[in-house]
């Protein structure tokens, strides 16, 4: 039977988080072409046929149910290789089986998007279990190159909380930007039914929710260092004041120029990287704690990890 190293099997899961976020983007083209409608039928394309007939909504859309497949086929490589890695490792088998499911979740809401004809409620759910999944992989993807066992903060208590804080101003600032969209003008197809609140007003409380989120990440950053913690935390708190001034510097571009596609198309783009950096901020703010009976299995416990040896021993283990 074939076996999978891990750094093997974390290739695979930087993949599966790759085309995740592909089709993030693939799907929000459908919607800024106004192809949503282009295949009106679910699971086929149109009358009854597979494959959509040589036009241009229509192929827009085919496609990125095309692209759909390959990506369950990433998702599917993940939870076959977390069966034949080795060691296996539980916790990594069960977040490739939530890729799974979520995808087939978003087959099955895609289907139901068509059905209702774009309803905003249902394409936000799409955009918004999108952003789930590819949490799931961010977290896939980092626990395969850790160390199975518990961990410890590798922060003081309050930056903790204001990891907490960025996931949850994230989260309401990514929330926000669906439901000015499910307001705009770029609602898949010119006849859908779009939110009935005027977009200034929301697009100013999506504004708010950006400069707040923008605060904390500066707030983040200084005491990051001030603590003096270990430079790759800091450098993931840059990482996401970086992708935040510059999405938050689009939104503001795509607003005033009169929300062209284009712009809109990065900005959803810029969604997913802003999600994905607050993410592996986080998930760097806890540390494996290594003991001597831990499958240490070619994972990098990183630079701050202590190796429990006994009752009263500890050892520190190098970086890498």
């Amino acid at each position: 039977m074939p076996t999978l190293s891990p750094p093997a099997y974390r290739r695979i899961t930087l993949f599966a988080l790759l085309a995740l976020a592909f089709i993030v983007v693939t799907g929000g083209a459908v919607r800024l072409t106004g192809s949503g409608l282009g295949c009106p039928d679910w699971p086929t394309c149109a009358e009854n046929r597979v494959v959509a007939p040589w036009e241009y909504h229509a192929m827009v859309e085919f496609v990125n149910r095309t692209i759909t497949g390959l990506v369950s086929v990433a998702v599917m490589l993940a939870v076959l290789g977390s069966l034949i890695r080795r060691p296996r490792r539980k916790d990594l088998l069960w977040l490739s089986i939530g890729l799974v499911a979520g995808v087939l979740g978003q087959i099955v809401l895609g289907g139901l998007t068509v059905i209702f004809h774009l309803k905003p409620g249902f394409v936000m759910a799409h955009f918004l279990l999108s952003m789930v999944l590819i949490a799931n992989a961010v977290v896939l993807h980092h626990r395969a190159g850790r160390p199975p066992g518990p961990t410890r903060p590798a922060v003081g208590g309050d930056l903790l909380a204001l990891g907490r804080l960025g996931l949850v101003a994230a989260a309401l600032t990514i929330f926000l930007g669906t439901v000015v969209t499910a307001s705009g003008p770029h609602g898949g197809d010119e006849e859908v039914e779009r939110l009935p609140f005027l977009l200034p007003d929301v697009a100013r409380l999506h504004g708010i929710a950006v400069v707040l989120f923008l605060a904390l990440a500066l707030v983040m950053l200084w005491k990051l260092r001030q603590a003096g913690v270990d430079r790759a935390i800091e450098r993931r708190s840059e990482a996401l004041l970086a992708v935040l001034v510059a999405q938050a510097v689009l939104g503001y571009v795509q607003y005033f120029s009169g929300v062209p596609p284009l712009l809109v198309g990065f900005h959803i783009a810029g969604a997913t990287a802003v999600w994905v950096a607050v993410l592996r901020l986080h998930l760097a703010f806890k540390t494996p704690v290594a003991t001597a009976d831990d499958e240490l299995d070619g994972t990098s416990v990183g630079p701050c990890c202590v190796l429990e040896t006994g009752p009263d021993q500890r050892v520190q283990v190098p970086p890498g």
